[in-house]
């Protein structure tokens, strides 16, 4: 929409479209769309002569006087040599072990707790590696976090913030608990894994991911605005390969 207002002013400008749905509505005056996926606008990383042509591609809009013009980038992201279906190279086992004395509540929490425990030590080296991390915008130290997550499949429970809402708090700890299972998974040996592979192992092989779905469903059954639109948007992410996992914790 900026571009409109800078079109105006004799500035040509010209973008990349992630969403082709959204840049057929707004009709920018020039956009090349791409198939890559979110976040991630001139492909994988590292890979600087494709990234080379998509912002050719790109910057040669600007020959179009007039528009709106969208155009599409004629290639997909390379595949990488290894399949994406393989999944990541991670040597943890996540299988939980049946304890009938405890409730499903009280078997999510001990079995999220072990996976965290379990992926610490993942996440610590990718901290010395990489020297920065997105974890910690809850303020919530990660194994009372699983505690914090899991006490929603019962309720809602009691607010550890108090200079911010229950809805935000719940917000910040699901942005803590995905970035530390990305972040531990990205140094994991073998294979490097793509953000892909990345969903599809955390939606499809965790507890994390098996909490998430419930706290959602909590979120939904809520009488809270607030809280209903977390459930709605904010919490599972709209892909495919994010569709509810088949794995149950006993």
């Amino acid at each position: 929409m900026l571009a409109h207002f800078l079109e105006e002013a004799d500035l040509p400008t010209t973008q990349i479209s992630l969403i082709r749905e959204h840049t057929e509505k707004i009709k920018p005056p020039r956009a090349l769309w791409v198939s890559f996926e979110l976040g991630r606008p001139l492909g994988i990383p590292n890979d600087v002569e494709f990234q080379r042509r998509v912002l050719l591609a790109c910057l040669r809009l600007f020959d179009e006087k007039r528009g709106p013009v969208l155009e599409d980038f004629g290639e997909d992201v390379p595949t990488a040599p290894t399949r994406e279906d393989d999944g990541g190279a991670c040597p943890i086992n996540f299988v939980q072990h049946e304890n009938v004395e405890r409730t499903v509540t009280e078997q999510f929490r001990v079995a999220l707790r072990a996976e965290i425990l379990q992926l610490s030590p993942w996440y610590d080296l990718a901290l010395k590696k990489y020297g920065r991390t997105t974890v910690g915008v809850s303020g919530i130290d990660l194994p009372e976090l699983a505690d914090f997550l899991c006490a929603f499949l019962e309720g809602l429970p009691s607010n550890p913030r108090e200079d911010i809402a229950l809805t935000e708090t719940l917000k910040l700890a699901v942005d803590d608990l995905k970035a530390f299972y990305s972040e531990a998974m990205a140094v994991q040996p073998g294979q490097t894994p793509t953000s892909t592979m990345l969903t599809k192992w955390f939606w499809h092989e965790t507890t994390a991911a098996q909490v998430l779905y419930d706290i959602r469903d909590v979120c939904l059954h809520s009488t809270d605005d607030m809280m209903k639109l977390l459930g709605q948007l904010l919490l599972i992410p709209m892909r495919p390969e994010a569709d509810k996992p088949v794995l149950a914790v006993v």
